[in-house]
C-alpha cells in the first residue's frame, strides 16, 4: 500500500518548486498542500526547517508581501537580501507580489 504524504512533506514539495526571482505566501502553500486554512502551521514548518539549501524558506512571505519570520544570518535583513539576490521585486519593504508571486501551473 501506498503512503501518503504528510502535509508536512506536501509543503517543503511545494517550496521546492518555487521558481527563482519568485515567492509564495503561507496561505497559498497551505491551500496548494490541501490545508487553506493552515498558514501558521506552514509558517511553523519554515521556521523549523532543517535544510534551507534544500528548502528555500526565504522564498515564503506573508500574504500582504511583508517579510516574516526568517531565523538565518541577520534574519530579515538576510531575508530582503536573498530575495533581492534571486531577483524578486520589491514595493517599500514588502514584495511586490504582483510581479514576484509564483503563480504554479
Amino acid at each position: 500500500m501506498k503512503s501518503q504524504k504528510t502535509f508536512k512533506d506536501k509543503v517543503y514539495d511545494l517550496a521546492k518548486q518555487i521558481p527563482h526571482g519568485k515567492v509564495a505566501t503561507y496561505g497559498q502553500l497551505a491551500r496548494l498542500a490541501g490545508s487553506p486554512g493552515a498558514a501558521r502551521a506552514v509558517g511553523m514548518l519554515m521556521k523549523t526547517n532543517l535544510h534551507p539549501d534544500i528548502v528555500p524558506c526565504y522564498k515564503v512571505v506573508a500574504s500582504d508581501g511583508s517579510l516574516t519570520g526568517y531565523s538565518a544570518g541577520k534574519g530579515i535583513i538576510t531575508k530582503k537580501e536573498k530575495l533581492l539576490h534571486d531577483g524578486v521585486k520589491f514595493k517599500n519593504e514588502k514584495v511586490d507580489l504582483n510581479l514576484s508571486q509564483w503563480m504554479p501551473q
